[in-house]
C-alpha cells in the first residue's frame, strides 16, 4: 500500500535550492503540508508566498551546520504543525578540487553540510517522526558509489550519507519508522551550472553532454523521490539504469543484517549506550 502524501507533514531542508523547489512544489500539489527550511529568511518567504502561503506550507531560517538551530528549527515546525511524518535532508554544497589544492576549511565545510547536517537533521526530527511511524529521506548522489577525482570531499560526504543511513535504520525499525537515500546522477540546477562554468569540471566530466556523465532533467529526479516517499524506499536510484552499480556495494548487506544484528539486541545495545561524550 503506498504511503499517500495528502495530508501528510513534510520537512525539507535546502528547501530553495534547485532541486529543493521542485520537490516542494511536487509535495504542495500532492497535498502535503510542508516546513520549507534553509538559509536565506527572504528566499523561504519567498517560497512559502509561492506556494499560496496558506496554513500548509510554514517557513523558518535553519543553518545545518549548528545543532542547535536544526532542533529550533524542527522543533518549531513541529510545533506549528502539530508532529512531522516525513523529514528529508536536501541541504548540500559541492566543490570540485584535488586534495593538493583544496583548503582544509573547505574540505570540513563539505563535510558539515552534507553528511553531518543529515546527521542532525535526522536527529531532531526522529522524535517526532518516531511518533507517526514515518519516513527519514537523505538526498545522497550516485558519487556514494562512483568516485571521481577532485571530489574526495564530496564523494566521502555522500558515501557517508549512504552508510550512516544503512546504520540509522537498522536503529529505528523497531519504531516503525523507515530511512531512505536519494542517489541520482547529475541533473540540472543552480548547483550543476557552477560546475559546468568551472573549467575543472568540465574537464573531468566532459561538460556533462553525454556517456556516463550525462545529466538528466529534474523532473526525472522529482519524480524517483516522490515515488520514493511514497512507497518508503530504502534506496532510490535516478535513472534506474544506474541500479547496478548503485546496490553491488550493498548485495551481501541484507544478509549480514538479517544475521549479525538482531532488534532486541540491538535494543540492548541501544539502552546501554553513551552519549559520545568523553
Amino acid at each position: 500500500m503506498a504511503y499517500e502524501l495528502a495530508g501528510r507533514v513534510v520537512v525539507l531542508t535546502g528547501s530553495t535550492g534547485g532541486l529543493g523547489r521542485a520537490l516542494a512544489s511536487a509535495l504542495h500539489a500532492r497535498g502535503a503540508r510542508l516546513a520549507l527550511l534553509d538559509l536565506d529568511q527572504e528566499a523561504v518567504a519567498a517560497q512559502v508566498r509561492s506556494l499560496g502561503a496558506g496554513a500548509d506550507v510554514w517557513g523558518g531560517t535553519v543553518d545545518v551546520r549548528s545543532w542547535a538551530k536544526v532542533e529550533q528549527a524542527i522543533d518549531a515546525a513541529a510545533g506549528h504543525f502539530g508532529g512531522i511524518d516525513v523529514v528529508i535532508a536536501n541541504a548540500g554544497i559541492a566543490i570540485a578540487s584535488p586534495m593538493e589544492k583544496l583548503a582544509p576549511e573547505a574540505f570540513d565545510r563539505v563535510i558539515d553540510v552534507n553528511l553531518n547536517g543529515v546527521w542532525r537533521t535526522f536527529k531532531a526530527g526522529l522524535p517526532h517522526v518516531g511518533q507517526r511511524q514515518g519516513y527519514l529521506l537523505a538526498i545522497s548522489s550516485m558519487a556514494a558509489f562512483v568516485h571521481s577525482p577532485l571530489q574526495a570531499h564530496y564523494t566521502a560526504s555522500k558515501a557517508g550519507v549512504w552508510a550512516m543511513c544503512d546504520s540509522v535504520r537498522l536503529e529505528v525499525r523497531r519504531l516503525g519508522v523507515s530511512v531512505g537515500t536519494v542517489h541520482p546522477t547529475f541533473f540540472a540546477t543552480a548547483m550543476m551550472d557552477e560546475v559546468l562554468a568551472d573549467p575543472a569540471g568540465v574537464k573531468i566530466w566532459g561538460g556533462n553532454r553525454g556517456g556516463l556523465w550525462k545529466m538528466v532533467p529534474l523532473e526525472q529526479v522529482v519524480a524517483g523521490v516522490i515515488d520514493g516517499i511514497r512507497h518508503r524506499r530504502e534506496l532510490i536510484v535516478v535513472p534506474r539504469r544506474n541500479g547496478f552499480p548503485a546496490r553491488a556495494p550493498g548485495f551481501f548487506r541484507r544478509f549480514v543484517e538479517r544475521v549479525g544484528f538482531r532488534d532486541d539486541e540491538i535494543a540492548q545495545a541501544i539502552a546501554l549506550a553513551g552519549d559520545g561524550r568523553r
